[in-house]
């Protein structure tokens, strides 16, 4: 398996180059402290960590995986300690408020730590992402008591959280769920229940767990409106900072197709003590903050894939010799010329280099965003809530199709284990499921993000673009401008139809979604182009030459893939639609 080597000439060119970081924290509250000097120290240290400590275990992880036994699961050899670095190396609390201890850096810093992290081990760093989402979910909706109780254990990594919505009867419809929440009438809940699918459900990094509990109090209101948050540890801290074990156990752990390494749980909840988070049948609406952020950490690990695909298979066809070069020999000297000659290795090679590094500007544009939705800017928020699905739902399915190509560049041996390949394809198809599917996703950027405003946001969003287009090239910015026009008259043409016959909404959400990345990628790509057609006059390196023949390709190759989803929704819903569920019924006997 090829060593893991942080992208930091890539992310130094997103960071600097192409969306001026430095600016960017001038103009936010408390920021101005985070130089460049400040981020490149932060970011040494973290591909120190990254490749030196979590890039070993990646393969061992997945040989080995999780152990479960009534005592509580274990996590493969080299997890725990690197863990108890992580804590060490004051990672934890990076971006957390200083009121809880944290370092209260920006969270579009913590985005490129996490993107070293996961690419080095996806399986290790879930864990630390979920605590994320728990932190934020307390920060902004739990009580002062429940913020000091847990919020500086949370944000010091000694403890760590979860997310717990799924129950074996209900997955992405909530409306299902059936754990219970009694009130004791002494300010806590006795839960009782059973959750699948929690991502660290167990572990043995820390004492505690401190679980984010979806639950119904008996008499609420059916369906999603009768939902509430709690807060349910592992362990109950007392006064004396001591832990009390609660009613929580790990009763198995899932037999997944990858991240073997990381602990997906069966949860039982047996009458545990839980804390009301925000109030009662509001829980939904609290735990958005939570599936948001995992949203993006999931975006993330789309690109992580990508990245792991791209360095796999770039080593792989520079070094492995087979057949000639149609054109003639390219290594006259060698008995076959490397993979790379070849127009089709070249193809897979640039699809991937294109998804991944797009993706990245993608999700680094998403993160400035982030800081100023916290910051308090109404459109940066309205702004976050459009792209957010586009990004989790677009970057995870490109994350999939560079892991496959990363297989097929190996040949025969990218199915083998070894090459650390096949794994990556594994650990990749989660990332479309979780934290809702792709289609999932389509619905809510379709239905909530576009429709329900009337395309406001969406027009702000591209009026962004279309302002930008004087600073890109005039090789792309064509191109660009006639997207835009598109994107605006094909998103008229949906609300029309779908006005006509709501299940022209769910026929057209995916390839809504997938265009609506594609042509945001392409943004990203005419603006990487444009700064190495710029700087590269200064600097005729092969990292220019390359960015700027990417882009090109990406334009030539990748962007017309949005005529096919284009015609696709033109196409409408009648040939999905008629059938009549006897027909599958009978069919399938």
């Amino acid at each position: 398996m090829p060593a893991y080597k942080a992208p930091r000439n890539d992310i130094d060119f997103v960071m600097n180059e192409l969306f001026d970081f430095d600016t960017h924290y001038q103009n936010l509250s408390n920021s101005e402290e985070v130089t460049r000097d400040l981020r490149d120290a932060i970011l040494s240290e973290a591909v120190k960590f990254s490749e030196q400590v979590l890039a070993p275990l990646h393969q061992s992880g997945d040989e080995e995986g999780c152990h479960w036994s009534s005592e509580g699961v274990t996590t493969p050899a080299g997890f725990k300690d690197a863990y108890k670095q992580f804590i060490e190396g004051g990672w934890a609390g990076l971006t957390m408020p200083e009121a809880f201890d944290g370092q209260n850096l920006p969270h579009s810093l913590g985005i490129a730590i996490g993107e070293l992290m996961g690419e080095a081990n996806h399986a290790w760093a879930m864990i630390t992402a979920l605590s994320s989402g728990a932190r934020h979910t307390l920060i902004a909706h739990g009580a002062k008591e429940l913020q000091d109780a847990y919020l500086p254990k949370l944000v010091s990594g000694e403890w760590t959280g979860t997310m717990c919505l799924t129950e074996p009867q209900c997955g992405s419809d909530l409306s299902f769920l059936k754990t219970r929440a009694e009130n004791n009438d002494d300010g806590s809940y006795s839960i009782s229940g059973t959750k699948i699918f929690i991502s660290g459900g167990d572990h043995d990094y820390t004492d505690n767990i401190v679980h984010i509990v979806l639950a119904r109090i008996p008499g609420a209101p059916a369906g999603t409106k009768g939902i509430s948050l709690f807060v349910v540890p592992k362990r109950l801290p007392q006064a004396d900072g001591s832990l009390v074990a609660n009613a929580v156990s790990c009763g198995s752990l899932e037999n997944k197709m990858g991240i073997h390494a990381n602990p997906t749980c069966v949860m039982n909840f047996d009458g545990a003590k839980g804390f009301l988070i925000g109030e009662e049948n509001r829980g939904l609406n609290c735990m958005f903050t939570f599936m948001n952020s995992a949203r993006l950490d999931t975006s993330l690990q789309g690109l992580t894939h990508s990245e792991l695909a791209l360095q796999g298979a770039m080593t792989y066809a520079l070094e492995r010799e087979s057949g000639r070069s149609l054109g003639g020999a390219k290594a006259p000297d060698r008995p076959a010329d490397p993979l790379i000659v070849h127009p089709d290795v070249r193809r897979m090679l640039l699809t991937i280099k294109s998804f991944s590094e797009g993706s990245r500007a993608f999700i680094y544009y998403l993160a400035q965003l982030s800081d100023r939705d916290k910051e308090g800017d109404p459109l940066a928020k309205k702004l976050m809530g459009l792209l957010t699905p586009i990004s989790k739902g677009f970057i995870t399915e490109c994350g999939i199709e560079s892991a496959n190509h990363g297989v097929q560049v190996y040949g025969g041996h990218g199915y083998i284990r070894e090459w650390g390949m096949e794994q990556n394809i594994r650990d990749a198809r989660i990332a479309t499921l979780y934290e809702g599917t792709t289609g999932i996703q389509s619905m809510d950027l379709l239905g909530r993000k576009v429709l329900l405003d009337g395309g406001q946001t969406l027009n702000a969003f591209i009026d962004i673009i279309q302002t930008s287009l004087p600073e890109i090239d005039a090789e792309f910015r064509s191109a660009l401008a006639a997207q835009l026009t598109e994107w605006q008259s094909l998103t008229q043409a949906i609300m029309v139809s779908a006005g006509g016959d709501i299940d022209e909404l769910g026929a057209s959400a995916f390839d809504y979604l997938m265009y609506s990345g594609y042509v945001i990628m392409s943004w990203m790509w005419a603006r990487m182009a444009s700064v190495a057609l710029i700087n590269g006059n200064d600097n005729d390196s092969a990292f220019y030459r390359l960015k700027i023949e990417t882009a090109r390709f990406y334009f030539q190759k990748i962007l017309p893939r949005t005529q096919m989803h284009k015609l696709q929704i033109e196409n409408g819903c009648s040939s999905l639609m008629r059938s009549t569920m006897d027909d599958f019924r009978e069919t399938s006997a």
